[in-house]
């Protein structure tokens, strides 16, 4: 009995990249601007870069340079450059005019000059973007570029940056952010208002005190008082030149009632009494506070 033959096999389609979050589009769509805008400026043409989301296919011949941000975010992020791509930054940036390398050739390993000029323009590109990003993250960015090895963290998300229209092998590089900077750029939670309720309170009530069992907690605070039978303003020359036997007369007379202060401040006036040998106040007045300034009369 004749079967019929299995079908062949499919390659099961890649999986879909998650959308980028808009925080993370906007970071990255601010690298964009700024590679552009010092490429187009070193080289005299205009310079275009699009975005994608897909990584680039991993040799040892890459470059990497790691960025840490400080300031208002913190965290690490990644730039990988195939050689090709980053020889070609160089030479832009020398303003060098060598024919680029045709698609499909494998490019030689970048020079020590190149690279030494590739990290100067990735540090042109990398302050240009901290002031761009700024405005983005609310706060003073800084950004720090040195070369380095891949990264020991899994990334939370990955864009490449590629030349439109160039001919040969585009211009790529590619961006890798870590978890720790993804979650700094992630917007932050306001806290909510407090509830207000329906009825607004009357402006006579907002100013009555709270209840009395409210200050129960501090009765027993100690408080020093003191008693100021009078004032007289003195020249500091004055001042300086007492000396013991000197009268210093008041502005108060021996009528005038004696103050009370708390805090420096006068809470009742009296007449002085003597009590047991020692001197005390009878008092006379409790004066009212005087509401602050701003504040309901």
């Amino acid at each position: 009995m004749t079967g019929v033959p299995d079908a062949p096999a499919k390659n099961p389609a890649p999986e879909p990249r998650p959308e980028l979050r808009p925080e993370l589009r906007n970071w990255c769509e601010a690298w964009k601007t700024c590679l552009q805008n010092v490429l187009s400026q070193v080289s005299g043409q205009a310079t275009a870069f699009e975005i994608s989301s897909q990584p680039l296919p991993a040799a040892n011949s890459d470059v990497w340079y790691t960025v840490v941000a400080g300031g208002a975010v913190h965290g690490e992020m990644t730039l990988r450059l195939p050689a090709d791509s980053g020889t070609r930054l160089a030479q832009k940036f020398l303003g060098e005019t060598k024919p680029a390398a045709a698609e499909g050739i494998t490019a030689e390993p970048i020079t020590a000059e190149n690279k030494e000029a590739l990290e100067e323009v990735l540090r042109q590109i990398a302050g240009l973007a901290a002031t761009a990003l700024a405005a983005t993250v609310g706060g003073e960015v800084q950004l720090h570029l040195s070369a380095s090895a891949a990264p020991s963290w899994s990334s939370d998300a990955i864009v490449c940056l590629q030349t439109r229209n160039e001919p040969g092998t585009p211009i790529t590089v590619e961006i890798q952010i870590s978890p720790a900077l993804a979650a700094e750029l992630q917007p932050r939670v306001q806290p909510a208002p407090p509830a207000q309720t329906s009825a607004q309170p009357s402006p006579a009530s907002s100013t009555q005190p709270p209840p009395a069992s409210s200050y129960g907690r501090l009765m027993d605070v100690g408080l020093d008082v003191k008693l100021r039978f009078g004032t007289r303003p003195m020249l500091l020359r004055d001042v300086l030149a007492l000396s013991a036997g000197v009268v210093v007369e008041l502005e108060n007379t021996l009528t005038s009632p004696v103050d009370l202060l708390l805090d420096g401040r006068r809470i009742a006036q009296g007449e002085v009494v003597i009590v047991d040998g020692k001197y005390g106040l009878r008092i006379t007045d409790v004066v009212n506070p005087e509401p602050a300034a701003g504040s309901p009369g």
